[in-house]
């Protein structure tokens, strides 16, 4: 019995479900962003299996696309969250709709 591409995208939409539901549940800057990277991983692992189900090599490459912006994200998103929470000394999302000028 072997893993089949449709189990990878059952384990790909489950992941990017918890993914979306850390988003609209949770209120913590740094949860929603890990909740975004978990929905990213989530969309790369769709593109592997896709690529590998149709022999090409398509898929590999996208994920590459994929990580490059992941990683710009990364640094920009946990930036303007460590500045934030110098400031403010919280992450909660509620209390950032005040920085309002």
């Amino acid at each position: 019995m072997s893993v089949t591409p449709g189990w990878y995208m059952i384990l790909a939409a489950v992941l990017f479900a918890i993914g979306a539901s850390g988003i609209l549940l949770r209120r913590n800057a740094l949860v929603m962003f890990m909740s975004i990277e978990l929905m990213l991983n989530a969309v790369n692992l769709t593109f592997v299996a896709a690529g590998r189900q149709l022999g090409t090599l398509e898929g590999q490459v996208s994920v590459v696309f994929v990580m490059v912006v992941a990683a710009a994200e990364v640094v920009v998103g946990l930036a303007i969250i460590v500045a934030v929470f110098r400031k403010r000394a919280t992450a909660s999302v509620d209390e950032l709709s005040e920085l309002r000028g």
